[in-house]
């Protein structure tokens, strides 16, 4: 008999939790689905920490600028519902009506310079998407606790503010980067990679950490110059390379601060990736 309870629509969902609340706290991992390793990790971490755990499946289209991205977005909810084995969760997978039953909501928030750079400066709306459906998810499942992987560490650094500015009573947990033996970033979209392209997109993580070992000799702006050089010449299609201060996304360059991260996004057979690794 299976442990999961699948909600498609937000009242009952919202009925269910109102009886769970008495029995703990409830936990919260968001997803768009196409689940991996990565994602169960998170769920693992809210099992060990919530008596009560949503994992939300739902590809928000808000959030895509590129209606090809949109279209080519990998949609397992059957696969995904059996790889959640006997974890004992609630599923929430619903529809574009019931999270949205006004087509035009949005939400507008002043995010500073977190939002602009890298992600948001090559995604346009991608951050506006992203507030606007984990404020609306938030407000449905009204979490204690949310789980998100740093792999997408400037979202991750996107909630931390939107919780900020909404002074949400949730605690915004983050999880580290789960990655597959060669190194490669567990990712839904690694599944859109043919054997060929999967195998060298395994050297994103090669070049992160080969250019950690260089950071004594090399100030951030070099490093990230040098790195740039070396993702173009072994035929990546790179949009950006940028090493910041790990709070406020700004770009370093003369001087080397704790927890820089490095940041990465590419191309790799039409797919795009995003990594980061932080210097220690």
């Amino acid at each position: 008999m299976s442990l999961i309870r699948r909600f498609t629509h937000v009242s009952p969902l919202q009925e269910y939790l109102l009886e769970r609340r008495d029995e703990g706290l409830i936990g919260f991992v968001p997803t768009m689905g196409a689940l991996h390793d990565g994602h169960l990790s998170l769920v693992d971490r809210a099992l060990e920490e919530c008596d009560t755990v949503v994992i939300s499946i739902f590809v928000n289209p808000k959030q895509f600028n590129n209606a090809q991205d949109l279209e080519k977005y990998p949609r397992t909810i059957e696969k995904d519902i059996e790889l959640l084995g006997d974890r004992e969760v609630v599923v929430f997978h619903p529809e574009f009506s019931d999270v949205y039953p006004d087509k035009a909501y949005e939400v507008k928030l002043d995010l500073g310079n977190i939002a602009d750079v890298m992600e948001g400066k090559f995604r346009p709306g991608h951050f506006d998407g992203v507030v606007t459906v984990v404020s609306r998810l938030f407000d449905i499942v009204n979490p204690d606790m949310a789980y998100f992987g740093e792999k997408d560490y400037q979202q991750l650094a996107v909630i931390h503010r939107m919780v900020e500015v909404q002074e949400r009573l949730v605690e915004v947990v983050p999880c580290p980067i789960l990655r597959e033996e060669s190194g490669l970033a567990m990712s839904s979209r690694n599944m859109l990679l043919s054997y060929e392209d999967k195998t060298k997109a395994s050297g994103i993580y090669r070049l992160l950490n080969e250019a950690i070992q260089r950071i004594d000799e090399r100030s951030p702006k070099l490093l990230a110059d040098e790195l740039r050089a070396e993702f173009t010449s072994e035929g990546f299609d790179l949009e950006y390379i940028d090493i910041t201060h790990p709070l406020t996304l700004e770009t370093l360059h003369n001087e080397w601060v704790d927890g820089a991260r490095i940041f990465i996004a590419c191309y790799i057979g039409g797919v795009r990736l995003i990594d980061n690794i932080a210097v220690k």
